[in-house]
C-alpha cells in the first residue's frame, strides 16, 4: 500500500490504454455534452475540428477511468481529490484515437488540521496514439498517511 510518506516529488507513471469509440463518443455528448460537432459527422466537419471529435468532458472521463484502473494495481491509500489546479484541451480527440496517461508528483504537503492525511499535486498529461499531448491537468490527491499502530 503506497501512503502519503512514499509519494515522491518528480515521480512519474505512465499508464492506460483507452480505445476511443465513434458510439460512446455520440453517446456522452448526446446526454452531457450536445453541442453539434460531438454530435454529427456533418456539422462537425464545417468546423476546426473537422470531424467528429469527443467532448473535453468526455476527455476527462477516459483519463478518469484510466486513473483509477491504474490505482487498482498500485494500491494506494487514496482518499479523493479536492479538484484540479488546471485543465487544458490542448487537441482534439477523434473516435479511433487510443488515449494513454502519463502521471508527474509535482508537490507534496502534510495536512496540517489532519494528520492522518496529506496532499499530492501531479501534473497529468494524455496523450494520443501519436505520442501527441491532448489534455493536461493539474490534480490534487489526497491521501492516508502510514498508520502508526
Amino acid at each position: 500500500m503506497l501512503y502519503f510518506e512514499d509519494i515522491e516529488i518528480g515521480a512519474k507513471a505512465s499508464f492506460g490504454h483507452y480505445e476511443v469509440k465513434r458510439e460512446e463518443v455520440v453517446a456522452f455528448a448526446e446526454r452531457y455534452d450536445p453541442q453539434p460537432f460531438h454530435l454529427s459527422d456533418e456539422a462537425a466537419a464545417q468546423t476546426h475540428f473537422g470531424r467528429l471529435s469527443a467532448s473535453g468532458w468526455h476527455t476527462c472521463a477516459m483519463m478518469m477511468a484510466m486513473l483509477v484502473e491504474h490505482f487498482k494495481t498500485t494500491k494506494q491509500a487514496g482518499l479523493g481529490s479536492p479538484g484540479i489546479d488546471e485543465l487544458r484541451w490542448l487537441k482534439p480527440v477523434y473516435p479511433g484515437d487510443t488515449l494513454r496517461c502519463e502521471t508527474e508528483v509535482i508537490d507534496t504537503r502534510a495536512s496540517q488540521s489532519r494528520p492522518e492525511m496529506g496532499s499530492y499535486r501531479s501534473r497529468v498529461t494524455v496523450r494520443n496514439q501519436d505520442d501527441v499531448a491532448v489534455m493536461t491537468v493539474l490534480s490534487i490527491g489526497l491521501v492516508s498517511t502510514r498508520p502508526t499502530a
